[in-house]
This record gives structure tokens, C-alpha cells and sequence, in this order.
């Protein structure tokens, strides 16, 4: 008897979870999503204006994703001078006004990607990465490319979270 009332118990019980899923799809619930106010376009004042369809960083919730960079002078909007060393810190310096503007530093950076055009330049790209990230680095990839838009020599797209 005590066995009957068990199995019916959870049968009752799986019956009203099963109900509950069917009627979450049947209205076409979706698990929430952050609202659209949570997504801020970043734009430093201190940032190369190209007039090119691209944000310099998007924060939504505590994740900013910084666009791809070059080492841009900011106000002439023209590579800095001085190869892949003066691009590499040019670049970062870039990005760090981005990472300001949203509240950040270097040290919420978890993900790096770095577009060289050369692999002969990777030892003085790390030498100048080094100093930015000294210890604890970001997660990266490191690839190298055909080109980079106006001759640049390096372009670096990052990801960092608040805490």
C-alpha cells in the first residue's frame, strides 16, 4: 500500500514538472536575457575617429569587448611612427582609454587577440606586451595575417570582465 502511494506521488509529481516545461515552450517563454539598456557603446574622447561602422568597445552587463585596435594616433588618426614597437604601445594605449572610460584597467583583461603581419616582429611585440600585462596575463592568440588595414603592423582585440 505504502509503495502504491509513493509511486503514485511521484508520478502526480512528474506529471505537474512535465506540465510546467509543456506550457513554457507552448507560450514561448525564453530564459531573461539582460535588457537592451545593459548593452553601452563605449567611445572614449580620446580615441582614433576613422568615420569606419565600429564601436572602440561595447559594454553589456560586466563584459566589455573592446574592437580590434591599431596603433592609431589618436588625433590624426595615423599609425605611430617607429614599427611594430611604437603601433604595439600606440595600440595599448588605444585600448586603455577604452578600459578608463568603462571603469577598467589592463588588470580586468581575461582574453587578447593579436593580428601581426609579420612573425618576425613577435619578440619585440611581447617585449612591449610584457609591460602592459607583467604578471597573470591574459588568455591570447596570437595569429598572423595577410594585411591589416592601412599597413599596420599589429591589431589587438580584447575582452575584459568587472569583477
Amino acid at each position: 500500500m505504502l509503495r502504491a502511494r509513493i509511486s503514485a506521488a511521484l508520478v502526480g509529481f512528474a506529471g505537474v514538472i512535465l506540465g510546467i516545461a509543456v506550457t513554457a515552450v507552448l507560450h514561448g517563454e525564453q530564459p531573461a536575457r539582460p535588457a537592451a539598456s545593459q548593452r553601452r557603446v563605449i567611445q572614449p574622447e580620446k580615441s582614433p575617429n576613422t568615420g569606419l561602422p565600429y564601436s572602440p568597445g561595447i559594454l553589456a552587463g560586466n563584459a566589455l569587448y573592446i574592437s580590434g585596435h591599431l596603433g592609431r594616433d589618436p588625433v590624426t588618426t595615423n599609425l605611430a611612427r617607429g614599427g611594430i614597437e611604437a603601433e604595439t604601445r600606440q595600440s595599448l594605449a588605444n585600448i586603455r582609454e577604452v578600459l578608463t572610460a568603462a571603469g577598467m584597467d589592463f588588470k580586468n583583461v581575461t582574453s587578447v587577440t593579436a593580428y601581426l603581419t609579420n612573425f618576425d616582429d613577435f619578440a619585440k611585440f611581447n617585449a612591449v606586451y610584457r609591460e602592459y600585462f607583467p604578471k597573470d596575463p591574459p588568455a591570447r592568440a596570437t595569429v598572423q595575417v595577410a594585411a591589416l588595414n592601412i599597413g599596420a603592423r599589429v591589431e589587438l582585440q580584447m575582452i575584459a570582465v568587472r569583477p
